[in-house]
């Protein structure tokens, strides 16, 4: 071989462990920029003065929940996304962090339970749990006990770092949610993290009744002895060991109040018997412990009036604020068995009484 050949092989080496170490470099770069920022919060909490960008709740609900401090929390479905934590402090004394998941099932709230609860976070280490705010989707309970609404980002739930690596190197993260929220120097609110995109103009029939699809008559019926059995192993295994085990934490569980078009859609898909079933099962399971305050809102006036709704189940934030003060004043808490079934009469009274056919053939 000649010299000029070996040179040029020398040459062309050198070059190669050039460009390695040059794109090592910039893959570490780009990792200690993710770790340093760190928008999940998967290592720490916000650093002071960032533009924090809070909009994916399965990504950013893990790492919140691990490193923020708080002594309450936010649970539960796209019926939660418009409570403002603020105004948890102000009525309730807590400083809360919401950990919504919209169309959370049992199983998307046992898992960041089980990050609230650890006592290596941050905030258990710090403080004790004082109170959990607890959405009781009842459509939700009979979903499968290991069932989750979307497929998790597992590497930001557990705690095996060789897994970071789909972290670290996101483009995604790197663009989205670093990159742009400096060039646009705005954050998120993150007392109102998540919050519906609906604004005020949208809170109306005209638009409920618009967008509203109604589901077909069924012809099958669904009974108490197909549902319940479900519902009572989601309790078991997703929501009740968070009680037995945390006595030192008032739970407050609350029956969202969708619209009256629920109720409708319950009768059409002939689930609305066993619907009350449910309802009935879960309050009297979650009144055996006394650290729980149940709220049933379902027979709130508001509820058949539809320019409280955005569809047929979504209320507008003012709601969210009043069911706020009634955690604080106790207005339309259950406190047994008895008071439930008072509250279901009244329920079912109200849906029997809604004139449906004036409803629907109303000029939208």
């Amino acid at each position: 071989m000649s010299d000029s050949v070996k040179i040029e092989k020398t040459q062309y080496k050198t070059l190669f462990v050039v460009l390695m170490v040059l794109v090592l470099t910039a893959l570490l770069a780009w990792a200690a920029v993710v770790v340093y920022v760190d928008p999940f919060f998967h290592y720490h909490a916000p650093i002071k003065g960032f533009p924090y960008v809070v909009d994916n709740q399965l990504s950013q609900n893990p790492g919140m929940a691990t490193h923020m401090d708080y002594n309450g929390c936010i649970i539960g479905s796209s019926m939660t996304v418009n409570f403002d934590t603020d105004d948890f402090k102000e009525l309730l004394g807590y400083d809360t962090v919401k950990l919504s998941y919209s169309g959370a099932y049992p199983k998307d709230d046992y898992n960041i339970l089980s990050i609230v609860f650890d006592e290596s976070t941050y905030a258990r280490k710090t403080r004790p749990m004082g109170a959990v705010f607890f959405a009781m989707d009842i459509p939700t309970m009979t979903a499968d006990t290991e069932e989750t609404k979307y497929p998790l980002p597992d590497y930001l739930y557990d705690r095996n770092l060789l897994n970071d690596v789909k972290y670290l190197l996101n483009k995604d993260v790197f663009f989205q949610y670093i990159l742009r929220p400096v060039v646009q120097r705005k954050g998120s609110d993150l007392s109102e993290i998540y919050a519906s995109w609906w604004t005020p103009e949208y809170y109306n029939i005209q638009w409920v009744m618009h967008t509203y699809e109604e589901p077909p008559k069924s012809d099958q019926v669904i009974t108490k002895e197909d549902v319940l059995p479900t519902t009572a192993a989601n309790l078991e295994k997703n929501i009740l060991p968070f009680v037995k085990e945390h006595p030192e934490t008032e739970f407050y569980f609350f029956f969202p109040p969708y619209s009256i078009l629920y109720w409708h859609n319950l009768k059409q898909e002939n689930f609305y018997e066993a619907a009350f079933a449910q309802y009935q099962y879960v309050a009297d399971e979650l009144l055996k412990y006394p650290n729980v305050h149940l709220f049933y809102f379902q027979t709130m006036d508001e509820v058949t009036d539809l320019n409280n709704y955005a569809d047929y189940s979504h209320y507008k934030p003012e709601i969210n604020r009043f069911m706020v003060e009634c955690f604080s004043n106790g207005q339309y808490q259950i406190k047994s068995s008895e008071e439930m079934e008072a509250a279901l009469v009244k329920m079912r009274s109200i849906v029997e009484s809604f004139d449906f056919e004036e409803l629907f053939k109303g000029e939208y």
